[in-house]
C-alpha cells in the first residue's frame, strides 16, 4: 500500500497540479480542524503495600495485563512490573531498598530546580540576525 508521500511524488511526477491543489487544501482543512487532546500521561499514585497487594490481587485473580492493571490503579507500569516480578513495595518499611532510592531521587530533584530569580531579564543578543530567504512554492 503506497503512503501519502508516495501518492503525491506519483502525481507530481504525472503533472498532475489540480490533484495536488486539492490534496494541498485538504490538508489545509484539516489543519484548521485539528485539536489538541488533553495528555494521556498517568500521574502515578504513592505507592503503598495497600496498593502492592491489590495490584498481586488483580494479576492473580483476573486475566488483566499489566498495562491494563496500571490504567486501572493509576500507577506507573513499571511500579506493576517491580510488584508482581520483583515483591517491592509489599512492606512499609522507610528503611527498604525502593524506598531509599525513590527519597533519594526526590531530594536529587529538589536540589536540581533552580529557584526563578524575580529581577532577571534575558539578555538581548548582541549578533545580527540572519536574513532569510523567502520560501519558494512548489506549483
Amino acid at each position: 500500500m503506497a503512503t501519502l508521500k508516495e501518492f503525491e511524488a506519483a502525481l507530481r511526477e504525472q503533472g498532475m497540479r489540480q490533484a495536488l491543489a486539492i490534496l494541498d487544501k485538504l490538508r489545509e482543512r484539516d489543519r484548521k480542524e485539528r485539536k489538541v487532546g488533553a495528555a494521556r500521561r498517568v500521574v502515578g499514585r504513592k505507592m503503598t503495600p495497600e496498593l502492592a497487594r491489590r495490584i498481586l490481587d488483580l494479576h492473580e485473580t483476573t486475566k488483566m495485563t499489566q498495562q491494563e492493571i496500571a490504567f486501572e490503579l493509576g500507577v506507573n507500569q513499571g511500579r506493576v512490573n517491580e510488584v508482581i516480578k520483583h515483591g517491592k513495595w509489599l512492606v512499609d518499611d522507610p528503611a527498604a531498598p525502593e524506598a531509599v532510592a525513590r527519597d533519594r531521587a526526590l531530594a536529587r530533584i529538589r536540589q536540581e530546580r533552580p529557584k526563578p530569580k524575580a529581577s532577571a531579564k534575558p539578555k538581548a543578543s548582541t549578533k545580527p540576525r540572519r536574513k532569510v530567504a523567502p520560501q519558494l512554492a512548489l506549483f
